[in-house]
């Protein structure tokens, strides 16, 4: 079983935002351009995906050198911008019904994180159960409202999802009516898909899960995962095992990171939380143009030549 590493504390999480008018975006307040190889400006297209760059502490993160391909080819780097704790981010928080009742204790710590977002953020707050998903709140600029939208899970089977992906493809639907720029979904879940037979629990199986991710790299939405088990799936491993998997898949396929505290439930969130706020201020925006104009999915890879840098980034997305 694949379990996530943890992280250094200085996580650079970059929204590459492929905006052909940010010629200008800033890195820390100042004009930056990042050099790089590919088409000349004006022969691409705008599309936005999600990146993450762990640096060490002695790195200065203007210095760091980037490179990017496009179903194998280079493509140019215009501009980083972004860099900071006041850039605004717009997330949905989605918790899945049937968790074990002690997810009820990590209410207040959700909700002070929800409050403590950048000015300017819009947060949506929904929950995955039994028909469709249920939006609490709608997405608003008004966080103290957003958090206050959080309430415990009810915690029993018949509230299950059966599938919680498919209300994540709702979910990241709505993104549709806001900003471009910085977006992510924190998936307090499960992660387990049995709607086809437990069979297709695993996350090779899970069309859904599938789709989940085609969507969320359509739409340049990171997915946070916070792993935590329901009633009835605890007492079975195996099941565990590919759930984990997929919340895991889920989140490094599309830019993001995914949290487990051993099989179990957490016996806290705010060490997630901390590391996921961490993450989130360090945001930045990457821009640059993609000359692959043709429909469907179309393969990444970012790399970076600076000493001590490590990146980490959606395995492509879908056009």
């Amino acid at each position: 079983m694949k379990t996530l590493r943890r992280l250094h504390p200085i996580v650079l999480q970059v929204s590459i935002t492929l905006v052909f008018a940010l010629f200008c975006a800033t890195a820390f307040g100042q004009p930056q351009s990042i050099a790089g190889n590919g088409t000349s400006p004006g022969s691409g297209k705008p599309v936005t995906v999600p990146v993450t760059i762990r640096v060490k502490e002695e790195t200065e993160l203007q210095n760091i050198d980037l490179s990017i391909h496009e179903d194998g080819e280079p493509q140019t780097i215009i501009s980083l911008r972004g860099i900071g704790t006041s850039t605004p981010i717009t997330l949905a928080v989605l918790i899945q019904e049937d968790l074990v009742p002690s997810v009820g204790n990590e209410i207040k710590d959700l909700a002070d994180f929800i409050r403590q977002l950048p000015k300017g953020s819009r947060v949506m707050v929904g929950y995955l159960r039994t028909g469709s998903l249920q939006v609490k709140q709608r997405f608003t600029t008004d966080l103290d409202k957003a958090a206050s939208a959080l309430r415990p899970p009810i915690g029993f089977a018949s509230s299950s999802p059966y599938n919680p992906y498919v209300e994540v493809i709702e979910a990241l639907k709505k993104f549709e009516s806001q900003p471009l720029g910085r977006r992510a979904i924190l998936l307090v879940s499960d992660g387990l898909d049995i709607s086809r037979g437990v069979d297709s629990s695993a996350p090779t199986q899970s069309v859904d899960l599938q789709r989940a991710v085609n969507e969320s790299q359509r739409r340049g939405v990171a997915i946070y995962g916070f792993y935590a088990p329901t009633i009835v799936a605890a007492a079975n491993p195996a099941l565990v095992s590919n759930a984990q998997s997929s919340l895991l898949r889920l989140s490094e396929e599309t830019g993001g990171l995914a949290f487990f505290q051993g099989t179990g439930a957490p016996v806290s969130f705010v060490p997630f939380i901390r590391e996921l706020d961490t993450s989130l201020q360090k945001q930045a925006a990457l821009t640059f143009l993609s000359t692959h104009l043709g429909k469907g999915f179309h393969k990444l890879e970012v790399k970076s030549s600076t000493p001590g840098v490590r990146v980490a980034y959606p395995s492509g997305y879908v056009r």
